[in-house]
């Protein structure tokens, strides 16, 4: 009654498709005969051909199980008394033909294929390859349109299984079951294959021997899955696609790994353009890339896109651009339904195998705004130890749920991160999720802050409270490891504090964003500091702390100053002095008007750049700052110079000189090296000036203070210029011009045009030499 039942739901799954008891055949390596005989109810089922018939059929998950579970049924009654079967012979030395139908309109992967086919001239080996890669990367496309390229070099026949390693079912299959269908398949009578595993591999390795043939190993779930099942004849090729690295395989068995990695732009675009012709995509171009960036360059991704396209033909780019662009929508957004190319369900697939450590640390990334995290930040998401924060990570990156693109950097592609916000919305309470945020920001403020403090030792400093319990501070020996740590983790500040004040975690935004401006200042990530000091103010103020919303101010004021956005800066800085004001912080008075006296020489009003220097000595004096007085003495020398007064100017920068070098501040003593040099060039001390410039340029480099390494190089150009030294002029202009032109700064093309004009000048002076006797 079982075997009827199977056999009747076979031959309607069958009949569905409109497919004969051969064509049935053809595409599942099970013969004609035995499925004629299956499907009268006259022999039982073997589960491991009732794998290979479900995949041939491509059931989806529910209509799979309802297979499994008949034959499950028919079977069960052979441990209570046998049933006699009609026996079913199978040729022996049969060529079997399993490969699945062949992938239409396969696109990319030139560079896979070509290293797949390469392996195929190394016969003195047993051959085996496995590609790897995430859910959706079109690890199986790959695979079954590589092994149709070259089955006609494998005469004796192509096996293929689709291991199910991370199937919906959750349901692997066995080696044995995988073995047997293999053997039924090279025509093995069921009377000879034993009932043990090694037995079963042995003899499956013994009808290889002499046989040419490809095995292909879909979606294996580990090494102990697919060892069983591995040819021992160097005749034959393994080809073995999975989520997991397989890294046992490639020590013991010396697999050849092929990573497949997300699509290029082009592969991607040809994807598209061959599901929906190039003229659908040529009329919207820029959504047509916009589409690529959402679908994260992912194939699974970019065939639903096209699917969606294709069943919605009058559906623009465009719209279906609008429709993914919310991150925590798109997923569902790319939901056709079909559960087997659900992106969602894909990547669960993925998401159930993991151990609970590791399922917690993938909801948990969700929370991070990326783009990429070091061990210790994850470590303080989660408030575990480093040690076994790490172990989990590559817990995660073996499964191909993340990746490590360098050193203790992991990351994910942006669907992967929309599935585990998701998770970590669905699964995570509300309080844990605040605990965790807290502890990852805790990690980046007091890492921040710390390092911003190595970067200029004098600085001032924040109060802040402690870390949370579980966070991990990065350990910072010098200035280097500081620049080393702000310049990896840069792309993360601008995102982590906008989270903060999306939390509410006020405190948290504004110090963020004071911890970094040093490094943003020194390195020219002006636009950046202008972002961040917006949220910065407005979350002080929320958080009703005024000293943060002042120094919140001050900062935002020297970005407009380094960006030439010179009223601004006065407006932003005038409210900052107020505050101060009211406040009645002297050295935030004092710190106000040093920029603004900056701002007033920028525009030519060195007058009033002199007072405000004047009152910043004098409000850093009554406050016993010594950093400050040096910067404001600095300050009024370089105003005096600015107003023709450069002796008088000498006289206050050699005073800052003296208490920068006495307090250790680098870049205040860099900053006056700068003055003095141009106080001596403009007395004419063009040697001196040359001198003074070099000591400035080389604490700049330093320091890694672009943009005023730029603005000295141009100051020694016009020494050496003024000296008649037009070579050497040439040679400092030539040096300040990549570093304005990286940094997007206006005076980049004031300075293209005189290196022009010098170039002349000097075509000039080099031809007058040529023509010019030599006095000796």
């Amino acid at each position: 009654m079982g075997g009827n039942a199977f056999g009747e739901f076979l031959r309607e799954c069958r009949l569905s498709l409109g497919w004969s008891q051969d064509e049935l055949a053809g595409r599942s390596g099970v013969s004609a005969r035995s499925i004629s005989v299956l499907e009268s109810g006259r022999r039982l089922p073997r589960l491991s051909s009732v794998g290979l018939l479900a995949d041939a059929l491509g059931l989806d998950p529910r209509r799979r199980e309802q297979l499994l579970a008949a034959a499950r049924n028919a079977v069960a009654p052979l441990t209570q008394e046998p049933v006699a079967t009609e026996p079913v012979s199978v040729p022996s030395g049969a060529v079997p033909r399993q490969l699945p139908g062949a992938v239409a309109g396969f696109t990319g992967r030139a560079a896979q294929l070509k290293e797949l086919t390469s392996l195929l001239d190394r016969d003195d080996t047993v051959v085996i390859s496995t590609i790897n890669g995430t859910a959706g990367a079109g690890k199986t496309a790959l695979a079954v349109h590589w092994s149709h390229q070259v089955a006609e070099r494998f005469p004796d026949g192509q096996l293929y299984v689709n291991l199910r390693g991370f199937d919906p079912s959750g349901l692997p299959v066995q080696p044995a079951e995988a073995i047997r269908g293999f053997l039924d398949a090279l025509g093995v009578p069921a009377g000879r294959i034993p009932a043990g595993l090694a037995e079963q591999a042995a003899l499956y390795r013994s009808q290889l021997a002499d046989r040419r043939i490809l095995v292909v190993l879909d979606n294996a779930r580990d090494t102990s899955q697919v060892r069983p099942l591995l040819p021992g004849s160097s005749r034959c090729l393994t080809v073995i696609t999975s989520r997991d690295h397989l890294g046992g395989l490639i020590v013991s068995e010396g697999a050849h790994a092929v990573p497949l990695d997300l699509m290029s732009t082009g592969e991607a675009y040809d994807l598209l353009a061959n599901r929906l012709g190039p003229e659908r995509l040529a009329g919207e171009p820029q959504a047509v890339s916009d589409l690529i960036e959402l679908c994260a360059h992912l194939p699974l991704a970019l065939s639903i896109v096209a699917a969606r396209a294709t069943l919605s033909p009058t559906l623009s780019m465009a719209e279906l651009v609008r429709q993914l662009r919310d991150v925590r929508d798109r997923l569902r957004a790319l939901d056709i339904g079909d559960t087997s190319v659900n992106l969602e369900a894909v990547f669960s697939w993925s998401y159930r195998t993991l151990s609970d450590a590791a399922a917690r640390m993938f909801r948990l990334l969700g929370l991070h705004p990326g783009p990429d995290i070091s061990v210790s930040a994850a470590a303080s998401l989660a408030g575990s130890p480093p040690g076994e924060t790490r172990a989990v990570l590559a817990e995660l990156v073996k499964t191909q749920l993340l990746t490590e693109p360098s050193t203790g950097r992991f990351t994910y592609h942006d669907l992967l991160r929309a599935y585990s916000a998701d998770r970590a919305r669905q699964e995570e309470p509300e309080p844990e999720r605040l605990a965790a945020l807290r502890r990852m920001l805790d990690h980046y403020l007091h890492t921040a802050h710390a390092a911003t403090l190595l970067l200029n030792p004098p600085n001032d400093r924040l109060s802040l409270t402690g870390p949370e319990a579980g966070v991990c501070v990065d350990e910072l020996a010098d200035d280097e490891q500081a620049r080393q740590w702000f310049t990896v983790e840069r792309p993360v500040f601008p995102a982590a504090i906008d989270r903060a004040a999306d939390a509410g975690l006020d405190s948290h935004a504004w110090q963020l964003a004071w911890s970094v401006t040093i490094f943003c200042i020194r390195a020219g990530h002006w636009a950046q500091m202008v972002t961040t000091q917006l949220v910065a103010i407005a979350a002080a103020e929320r958080a009703g702390e005024p000293h943060g919303q002042a120094w919140s101010l001050r900062e935002l004021g020297r970005a407009y100053i380094r960006l030439g956005r010179y009223p601004e800066a006065q407006d932003t800085l005038e409210r900052a002095l107020e505050l101060d004001e009211r406040l009645g912080d002297p050295s935030g008075q004092a710190r106000t008007h040093n920029n603004l006296g900056i701002v007033c020489s920028a525009q030519g009003d060195h007058s009033t750049a002199l007072e405000h220097g004047k009152s910043a000595y004098a409000l850093f004096r009554s406050a016993g700052n010594r950093v400050g007085q040096a910067e404001a003495l600095n300050s009024i020398g370089w105003a005096y110079s600015q107003l023709g007064q450069h002796t008088e100017a000498l006289r206050y920068c050699e005073q800052a000189l003296d208490l920068h070098r006495a307090v250790g501040s680098r870049h205040g003593e860099a900053d006056t090296w700068d003055s003095l040099g141009y106080a001596h060039h403009h007395l004419g001390a063009y040697a001196q000036a040359v001198t003074c410039y070099h000591n400035a340029l080389a604490l700049f480099e330093k320091l890694s203070a672009r943009h005023p390494q730029a603005d000295t190089l141009i100051r020694l150009g016009d020494a050496h210029q003024a000296a008649g030294d037009l070579p050497a002029a040439h040679l400092a202009w030539q040096r300040a011009l990549p570093i304005l032109d990286d940094l997007h700064h206006p005076d980049a093309a004031a300075l293209r045009s005189r290196l022009s004009d010098l170039n002349t000048s000097l075509q000039v002076f080099r031809y007058l030499r040529t023509i010019t006797p030599d006095p000796a």
